[in-house]
């Protein structure tokens, strides 16, 4: 099935809220819209996959910052303590696993999805 990226983001505002476009071989194709800090966390057994489709992107760790922009990529390796973080929004593809909680290894009011939506 053709998807097109373009209108899928177009269907959404809402910033860090993960919406599944495709699922294949036990992995999930997610779009998030991005503003803001998103909180620390890290993921116990799952690898992060972030594209940037629109827009500037920052992956902090601990020890450095990694900034991209359209049409960079960069995985985070399971384990590692992180943050996402845009000073305007930006529109990002995630890979990894169905079922992963966006928030890793916290629970947090307004950042934790309750649940994947599929577009």
């Amino acid at each position: 099935m053709k998807i097109n990226i373009n209108d899928k983001f177009e269907q959404f505002n809402e910033h860090w809220r993960p919406k599944v476009i495709a699922a294949l071989n036990g992995q999930e194709i997610k779009l998030i819209k991005v503003k803001g800090e998103f909180p620390w966390h890290h993921h116990d057994n799952e690898d992060e996959f972030f594209l940037v489709w629109r827009g500037n992107f920052r992956v902090e760790f601990h020890d450095k910052i990694i900034r991209l922009g359209q049409g960079e990529c960069l995985v985070v390796p399971k384990g590692i303590e992180h943050r996402t973080c845009a000073d305007e929004e930006a529109e990002i593809l995630c890979f990894e696993p169905k079922d992963v909680l966006n928030t890793g290894n916290i629970i947090d009011s307004v950042y934790t999805a309750s649940q994947n939506v599929i577009l």
